[in-house]
């Protein structure tokens, strides 16, 4: 296949999903502002999302096809991808069961268990410099889960949070403690897991086929707790049936539930950046809890 031409001045949705599939478009239909359903000739429907950010639907490509290479939970396929949009499959909704979400949990341990290189590894193919929804958020390999956590997940955000005001400076000493005993609060050691990374309910969705399916991922090589904690956060369709049947597939280790907070620091301090003070009172008494385990 050749590459895709540049997109011309004022590119439309199917006009873009034209140009990186090489394949007719008969009809189009807006769903949000930045995502659009189209259909290609032959009656197949697509979604192409449109993106401002540089790197960001590279690392969402690149993500979407790491994930599926796993085998194991549903990914939309990836059907092309340039600077500013991305074509993937359209998941036909369903609705939400215990069965799917007991099938889920079982798919998820096992892609945790597909691995990755290191802690803080990009998918292949993947920019460092990726985002979680519309915050950066860079993917730079570390030796170990507390110190790589602590350096390129809390600290950053919780910085960036004391520049935009959301937190004061004299309130950030509780999640810099956190940080300072993370050797002690993360529990046993584990590999590195291959991580769907902004697993929360919206990322979620419930296909007709009875599977679910994973949109929008922020994938990297992390600890598989933090997807975990993720679902815990936002709230899941069956969330007991999910955990149930991943704990049956791979029990985490002893302990597990006690450090959801402590995994669950990362995305509420990346809410706290991008809209404010009620996730930064949420990290806070997190923080606080999580010490006092």
């Amino acid at each position: 296949m050749t590459a895709p031409s540049a997109a011309g001045p004022g590119e439309g949705p199917g006009a873009a999903v034209a140009r990186l599939t090489g394949c007719p478009v008969s009809r189009e239909r807006p769903v949000t502002g930045a995502l659009t359903e189209v259909t290609l000739d032959g009656g197949q429907v697509v979604m192409v999302k449109r993106g401002d950010e540089p790197t960001a639907l590279r690392a969402e490509a690149a993500g979407l096809r790491w994930l599926a290479d796993a085998g194991t939970v549903r990914i939309p396929a990836v059907h092309g991808q340039d600077r500013s949009r991305l074509v993937t499959d359209r998941v036909p909704p369903g609705r939400p069961s215990a069965r799917a979400a007991a099938r889920f949990g079982r798919d998820l341990a096992a892609l945790h268990a597909a691995g990755a290189p290191a802690f803080g590894a990009p998918p292949p193919g993947g920019p460092e410099d990726a985002y979680i929804g519309l915050a950066p958020m860079r993917n730079v390999p570390g030796a170990d889960w507390p110190s790589w956590y602590a350096e390129h997940r809390v600290l950053p955000y919780l910085r960036l949070t004391v520049d935009n005001g959301t937190l004061r400076s004299t309130e950030t000493a509780v999640i810099e403690r956190v940080c300072e005993q993370l050797p002690e609060l993360a529990g046993p050691g584990e590999p590195p897991a291959r991580l769907h990374g902004d697993l929360w309910n919206g990322n979620i969705l419930w296909g007709d086929d009875g599977n679910v399916w994973l949109i929008d991922p922020a994938a990297h090589g992390g600890h598989r707790e933090t997807d975990l904690a993720m679902l815990h956060l936002f709230g899941c369709p069956h969330l007991d049936h999910v955990v149930d049947a991943y704990r049956e597939a791979a029990p985490p280790a002893d302990g597990w539930t006690d450090r959801i907070g402590l995994h669950q620091l990362f995305p509420l301090l990346v809410h706290a950046v991008l809209f404010g003070r009620g996730y930064a009172e949420q990290a806070l008494t997190t923080a606080r809890a999580t010490l006092a385990k």
